[in-house]
């Protein structure tokens, strides 16, 4: 009998229960979407960020005029020992750090020209600057000697393309290496040569040292300056410090987009509320005389308004549901729009948008407090 009860009201007054169903699926649609995009949203700004380059680097201290390990020499005055660094990276090295590599620089010539040759490992290199512009390939092999990438501006001054060779010089030592590619970054990078760290070792004679660590660490300010903690107190010779025009803009960038995801959603369910609100007042007026009635052939106003209650609830679960479903292509939409990638669709937000249009709807159910004060017997004299 309940559920007969409760498709005889559905199916009444379906103009004004069309309107409360419309506002409850947008609701959920605009939640659902802004949802799936707060669960994405670090991976995304993450990897937009990233195109930036590295965010934290470690190098000699300011005061430092010798690095344990080295001899102490000025030339070798700002170099690192190579080896513990590279290691407490390895044991550090987690889910957030996308990429990291050490450089060794060192001023060489080419046909008499002066170059800036940077040593690195070069399968990193696409890693930490996945925003620069590549004319042939990347190397992949770590300490490949015999190929090189070089800067748009390199190239140029020399007349290189991909596939050609090219001679460095360095204190009377010389070695040969093929371009595997030509790199356009649009800053400094451009100007340079790019070797595998073995390479640079033995045309400087440094092997072992390099001049700085670059580490691409995802995440907010927060798991940066953690893991930065975590490498420092392990490598206390060292200097280890966040590039904090990256780091700070990213994570003020995060926690300002969940504050406005977080607001809009609240927003739209006080919006949602006040609609669904309205209608129920409207409908409450109307059903006066039904309530009457009911009451009238023993029904308790407990179990009537159970009725209207589980209509609600139904209302804001089948709205809770089809929002849920377009939420998941406006998120896509949203995604390829912004972060030119298709947001993933988390399904775990599933029941929980619709919990919360259910609350939402219940929640609109304040009008029907009135019906309780409905005497059966004006209502059957018509009055």
């Amino acid at each position: 009998m309940f559920g007969r009860l409760l498709w005889k009201l559905l199916r009444s007054n379906r103009g004004r229960l069309t309107v409360a169903l419309i506002a409850v699926i947008s609701g959920a649609t605009v939640i659902s979407a802004l949802l799936n995009v707060e669960f994405d949203i670090e991976r995304k700004l993450t990897q937009e960020f990233r195109g930036l380059g590295a965010n934290v680097v470690i190098a000699a201290k300011a005061d430092q005029q010798a690095i344990p390990g080295n001899a102490a020499t000025t030339d070798r005055a700002q170099l690192l020992a190579e080896a513990p660094i590279e290691n407490e990276i390895a044991v550090n090295k987690s889910q957030d750090v996308s990429a990291s590599a050490p450089f060794l620089f060192a001023v060489a010539r080419v046909n008499d020209t002066p170059v800036v040759v940077a040593g690195t490992w070069l399968d990193q290199l696409a890693g930490l600057n996945p925003s620069w512009r590549l004319e042939g390939h990347w190397v992949t092999q770590r300490d490949d000697a015999q190929d090189c990438l070089i800067g748009r501006k390199v190239a140029q001054q020399f007349g290189l393309a991909p596939g050609g060779e090219i001679t460095l010089s360095y204190l009377g030592k010389q070695t040969q290496a093929r371009v595997s590619g030509i790199i356009d970054s649009g800053g400094n990078e451009d100007d340079q040569i790019f070797v595998s760290l073995p390479t640079a070792g033995q045309l400087t004679g440094e092997h072992g040292y390099v001049s700085l660590w670059q580490i691409s660490v995802r995440g907010t300010t927060t798991r940066i300056d953690r893991y930065i903690t975590q490498v420092s107190s392990a490598l206390p010779a060292y200097d280890v410090r966040p590039i904090r025009a990256v780091t700070d803009a990213e994570g003020n960038l995060l926690a300002r987009t969940r504050l406005l995801v977080v607001s809009m959603i609240v927003l739209i369910l006080i919006l949602t509320a006040f609609c669904v609100l309205a209608t129920m007042a409207a409908l409450a007026m109307e059903r006066r005389k039904d309530v009457g009635l009911m009451k009238a052939l023993g029904g308790s106003i407990s179990r009537i308004l159970g009725l209207f209650l589980a209509e609600l609830g139904t209302l804001g679960a089948a709205g809770g549901l089809i929002g849920c479903a377009i939420g998941v292509v406006l998120a896509r939409w949203i995604g390829e729009r912004v972060f030119g990638a298709s947001i993933q669709p988390h399904w775990d937000i599933f029941p929980l948008t619709i919990a919360m249009m259910v609350a939402v709807a219940l929640a609109g159910a304040l009008p029907l407090r009135l019906l309780g004060k409905v005497k059966p017997a004006v209502i059957l004299r018509g009055e």
